[in-house]
């Protein structure tokens, strides 16, 4: 081979690469937290604002999971459609909000802004689905997922942490790099090679797409990606976020995975009351260590409890569901029929709307 076609070839492919690489800018600073460990056990991995042991405002014990002639199942007591005359809550947002199934949803902001909260399409990554499956656990039915033209208009893709429940790379790569992608600290490298565009957010951080302003907040969770037990080589090393959507004085709120904490009563004090709110109900439950998964995420009550702490105008939950996997859940629509028994236990006066998986709602 010519020498000048040898080095023209090196070039092309350092071009190609250099072209691949991602693009990853830290959105920190003044007014945010970076919530680090200074010492002892996983010092320098990040941590809950408010750890230790929990004390619940409400927990259900009697008459939990009562059935409900809105819900309506398959002779398994699965794949279930919530059927009820529904009052579109008037908060009058111009938010449209899609539950594409499990934490997944699609938003169209009041603007026209387009938007992914935790998409997953199917299943774990490869091959974490097959130990998944082998190991006896649940064999998701896969979610509902935008349409080629829609994905093709994405302005953002968020993601709350790492799990495989909320992060899939395969989806990434199919989604492709139009998009901004947000996430918290620590998480651009767990992405593909392929010119990604991804900004990392502290806490409070906020960052700008067109006059969309959309704001990390905190969750009350954990992250890893290695599923072999008391191997802690990522255990923490990534950050967990919620985030805050904020255009035309309107705002929507996703909770990303979390627990109950006063992290919920910061957040409503620094930005007033919040209009939508999309609240995880789910994956709380677990006979051997039930504890511990209450501690990472919110009962339908605690849900219940966070939404009125937080002033919501709507709450509509997520976690549950025939597109979900069904870890910590009795069943694939349990953490929904305690949330139907404790909403009228409770008194609450949140305003509540259900939605099965592909259904759209106008706020």
């Amino acid at each position: 081979m010519h020498l000048k076609t040898l080095s023209t070839l090196i070039a092309a492919a350092l071009i190609s690469a250099c072209s691949n690489s991602n693009t990853v800018n830290v959105i920190a600073g003044e007014g945010t937290i970076t919530p680090l460990k200074t010492e002892g056990d996983f010092e320098g991995r990040y941590h809950n604002l408010y750890p230790g042991d929990k004390e619940y405002p409400t927990t259900c014990t009697d008459n939990c999971y009562e059935p409900s002639e809105l819900l309506i199942c398959d002779d398994s007591n699965s794949q279930c459609q919530y059927q009820a005359e529904q009052i579109v809550p008037a908060t009058n947002t111009g938010f449209i909000v899609r539950w594409l199934g499990h934490a997944g949803f699609y938003i169209q902001s009041p603007n026209g802004e387009q938007l992914l909260f935790d998409p997953v399409k199917d299943q774990f990554d490869s091959p974490v689905d097959l130990a998944f499956k082998l190991a006896g656990g649940s064999y998701r039915k896969p979610g509902f997922w935008p349409t080629k033209s829609e994905l093709e208009g994405l302005n953002a893709v968020m993601y709350s942490h790492i799990h495989y429940d909320h992060f899939n790379k395969a989806d990434i790569e199919e989604i492709g790099n139009a998009p901004r992608y947000l996430v918290p600290l620590g998480f651009a490298d767990n992405f593909p090679t392929g010119g990604f565009n991804i900004s990392e957010m502290a806490w409070y951080a906020s960052t700008q797409i067109n006059d969309l302003t959309i704001h990390s907040v905190p969750a009350h969770h954990f992250s890893s990606r290695i599923m072999v037990p008391f191997i802690y080589d990522d255990h923490n090393k990534d950050l967990w976020n919620g985030w805050l959507l904020e255009q035309n004085g309107k705002t929507l709120f996703f909770a990303g995975d979390t627990g109950y904490s006063k992290h919920f009563q910061d957040i409503k004090q620094k930005y007033g009351e919040i209009d939508v709110c999309l609240m995880p109900i789910a994956s709380y439950y677990h006979e051997e260590d039930g504890k511990w998964y209450r501690y990472v995420h919110t009962t339908p009550e605690d849900a219940l409890n966070a939404a009125e702490e937080l002033s919501c105008k709507v709450m509509i939950p997520w976690g549950y569901g025939n597109s979900s996997w069904q870890m910590g859940d009795h069943s694939s629509h349990s953490a929904l029929l305690r949330l139907l028994n404790m909403q009228k236990q409770m008194n609450s006066q949140v305003p509540v709307y259900i939605m099965n998986e592909g259904e759209q709602i106008s706020l």
